[in-house]
């Protein structure tokens, strides 16, 4: 029960009244109702309805047409008269000696790509970070930064027009220096290389800028601390910068293994020919080719069903294993 005490008004009669209890009250939390909220950042659910109905319109949307992936579906039939067939498709997939030559193929480029390609924005903007010069920073980050704005086929065709064995220029210069031309184009040991040099010079730029805006939130008063201490910049790179920019890379990693078998289908198609198939035929070629040259709409979409569940299991295992060894995850 709450102590209480006697306080004698001026008229004789005795009040009692409760003693203070040494906390203030605290005034309830009004809850503003979700249409009122709305309604308050209106303008910022208006910018977001174009890239809500993007992806409502072209990812969620065709999700309702996987279940062909089980029908031997007919364009004239339909999907609600086409017959089902089960998981045959699947089974055809992983039968074949077809599937071997295209598992071995995208992970070899995956690999290359997680080992080559991933630590290159990370290195670029560690680099660009210890410049002083801002207008060099600035230039440097621009420059590399305007072939992600180019189509592949635009960055394939430069390639091409550099590495033909007809004119080519840098074929010109090794004849000019005594060699013989070199088939980057046909020869099957150049491609998986041109692959991923093409992958880096086009996507390296976008990269940087996603890690030099996470190292502009470190406080450059750790550095000027660190240089007092005696640290010099490789040791103040490992043991500011990169702790600083850990859980980007991180977040970035988890969402990259997501695209483990998703190569991209127009890049590799671009440079695919009859010399090189062996080793350069991946899922997203093999899909095109089934669903569209050969008109297997079920099949292919079977195989594109197959990709789309190993990114989802492998997001969802680096992300739990992310969050076990206690750092940030994507969800």
């Amino acid at each position: 029960m709450t102590a209480e005490r006697s306080i004698a008004p001026p008229s004789g009669a005795v009040a009692t009244t409760p003693a203070p209890t040494g906390r203030p009250d605290r005034p309830a939390l009004r809850v503003r109702p979700v249409r009122t909220r709305i309604w308050q950042q209106r303008t910022l659910y208006l910018m977001a309805l174009p890239g809500i109905a993007y992806f409502l319109v072209f990812k969620y949307v065709p999700m309702g047409g996987l279940v062909i992936a089980f029908q031997d579906y007919k364009p004239f039939l339909g999907i609600l008269e086409s017959p089902w067939v089960g998981l045959e498709h699947f089974v055809r997939l992983f039968t074949e000696d077809t599937f071997w030559m295209l598992l071995r193929n995208t992970l070899v480029l995956s690999l290359l790509l997680m080992v080559i390609s991933f630590p290159v924005p990370i290195i670029l903007a560690l680099l660009l970070n210890e410049v002083r010069t801002k207008l060099f920073q600035r230039s440097i980050q621009t420059i590399i930064y305007i072939p992600h704005f180019m189509s592949w086929v635009i960055v394939v065709s430069i390639f091409y027009v550099m590495l033909t064995t007809d004119g080519g220029a840098i074929n010109e210069l090794i004849a000019a220096l005594g060699g013989k031309p070199i088939g980057f184009l046909t020869d099957p040991d150049w491609l998986r290389p041109m692959y991923v040099f093409q992958h880096i010079w086009r996507t390296a730029g976008w990269g940087t800028i996603v890690y030099l805006a996470a190292l502009t939130a470190v406080d450059p008063n750790l550095y000027e601390a660190a240089e007092i201490d005696g640290a010099n910049r490789w040791k103040q790179t490992w043991h500011i910068t990169l702790p600083a920019i850990r859980a980007t890379i991180i977040v970035l990693f988890i969402l990259s293994i997501g695209d483990f078998l998703e190569l991209g289908f127009e890049h590799m198609f671009l440079l695919l020919n009859s010399m090189n198939r062996e080793v350069g035929e991946i899922f997203d070629t093999y899909v095109y080719t089934a669903g569209i040259q050969n008109g297997q709409l079920s099949y292919a979409t079977a195989v594109g069903l197959f990709k789309g569940l190993v990114g989802l299991i492998l997001v969802m295992m680096a992300n739990s294993l992310a969050k076990k060894l206690g750092e940030e995850g994507v969800y």
